[in-house]
């Protein structure tokens, strides 16, 4: 379940978002971008798993910095988690309205998502175990849609594809390209806020995590050269019809092979939905265990700690979180959003390895039942490139980083006045 969990939460960036990075930065652009994140990731998920497996709480970032970096620390961290956590399913959800319209023309997209929305939080504020086990089979289903992908697109993939047109903006397109990259792999690390309801956690988070990022590399290599590999990259961002950059890229590539009637396309297209299903599914499972454990902490108004009586799930924290996501929905802009998701990653990332270094030094004694390997290189190296790409990111979005900063402004403003009154009324 731990590996369905971490494949889950990410493998909706295989089946869209991604090829808005091509847009950024052709090819060429996207690639090296990718190639760099690939390191990033590799190097964080494993220094975020030996934190995992010494300190498993539902927390996760929050609960490392915590213990680092003290209560300062801790807030940011736990709020670009937040930001990360909370703002990811919205965009998601406007694919698996893009791919459901595909089936249902005459519903809007705007519908599907919100109704997407509604239900997986009622299975999440069901509990665990049937959310849990919901994701592993939507996982595997949307795993095997992947293979059947490549098996389509294989014969006709061509490298002569991949360098057409391949770095359309210049240099300057790989920065921009990032965001889109990171989309490959944002939120594996959501594994680790489920560290309180597994089964010793000191040595299944290590295997759900490992596993998990070896699947999703394969398929974010083979997706990448795939899709584009069929006919060129602009083929699999813009839709022919409207000529706007799309949601549902491997439709589009298969399209070009076989057109909209074939047996293959309407089957990919149907288990397309199940990849989204499963990252938009298990995030907000995530989400809603990192707001929770911010507010039982009081680093959020004290009703995101409250546990449903019955179903013993953060039921307030998974549908405040949901509130706050439909009213995203609204703004139709499913890369901004991606975006502001990416920033909160990114600090989530530099946080957490800057976390990692300090509890080495503070805590050596600390029981880790697991050490990242090449240490201190590893937590080094993950740190430097996630700072490179926040800083990147923030060049090519301005406008999105200020909004990023006031959100976490005006958190810090309650954070700040909330702790004077909890002092002085001590």
């Amino acid at each position: 379940m731990l590996w369905g969990l971490g494949v889950g939460y990410v493998i909706s960036g295989m089946y869209f978002g991604w090829n808005l990075g091509l847009e950024q930065g052709g090819t060429q652009g996207l690639a090296i971008a990718t190639a760099f994140v690939i390191l990033m990731y590799l190097t964080f998920t494993f220094s975020y798993t030996e934190m995992a497996c010494a300190i498993p709480k539902a927390g996760g970032a929050f609960d490392y910095a915590y213990q680092a970096l003290g209560k300062q620390g801790a807030f940011f961290a736990g709020m670009a988690q937040n930001i990360e956590f909370i703002f990811a399913p919205p965009a998601i959800a406007f694919a698996i309205g893009a791919y459901i319209h595909l089936f249902l023309p005459m519903v809007p997209i705007l519908t599907i998502a919100i109704i997407a929305y509604l239900v997986f939080t009622a299975l999440n504020v069901y509990g665990i175990q049937a959310a849990a086990t919901f994701e592993l089979f939507i996982t595997i289903l949307a795993v095997l849609g992947l293979i059947l992908f490549f098996f389509a697109t294989g014969p006709s993939f061509s490298w002569d594809h991949l360098k057409v047109n391949a770095l359309p903006h210049g240099w300057t397109g790989v920065f921009a390209a990032i965001p889109f990259a990171i989309w490959f792999f944002l939120a594996i690390e959501g594994v680790a806020n489920v560290a309180e309801e597994t089964i010793h956690p000191q040595r299944n988070i290590l295997i759900g995590f490992g596993s998990a990022l070896l699947t999703l590399v394969v398929l974010c290599l083979l997706t990448f050269m795939l899709s584009i590999g069929v006919n060129g990259w602009e083929t699999v961002v813009y839709d022919p019809g409207s000529g706007q950059a799309s949601d549902s890229p491997l439709p589009l590539a298969l399209s070009h092979l076989m057109g909209q009637n074939h047996w293959i396309y309407r089957i990919i297209s149907f288990i397309g939905i199940s990849g989204l299903v499963a990252s938009f599914h298990g995030i907000i499972l995530a989400a809603g265990r990192a707001t929770y454990e911010f507010g039982r902490m009081g680093f959020a108004p004290a009703v995101f700690g409250k546990i449903h009586p019955r179903f013993k799930t953060p039921s307030n924290a998974l549908m405040i979180n949901t509130a706050i996501g439909i009213v995203a929905l609204f703004t139709g802009k499913t890369a901004e959003i991606i975006t502001i998701a990416c920033f909160g990653a990114l600090t989530l990332y530099a946080l957490s390895m800057i976390s990692m270094i300090r509890l080495r030094r503070q805590q050596p004694d600390l029981p880790r039942p697991f050490r990242v390997p090449f240490y201190p290189a590893s937590p080094i190296i993950a740190l430097v490139i996630s700072l490179v790409a926040l800083v990147s990111i923030t060049i090519y979005n301005h406008w999105l980083a200020l909004i990023y900063a006031g959100i976490l402004l005006i958190a810090y403003i309650w954070f700040t006045f909330r702790h004077k009154e909890a002092n002085h009324e001590s």
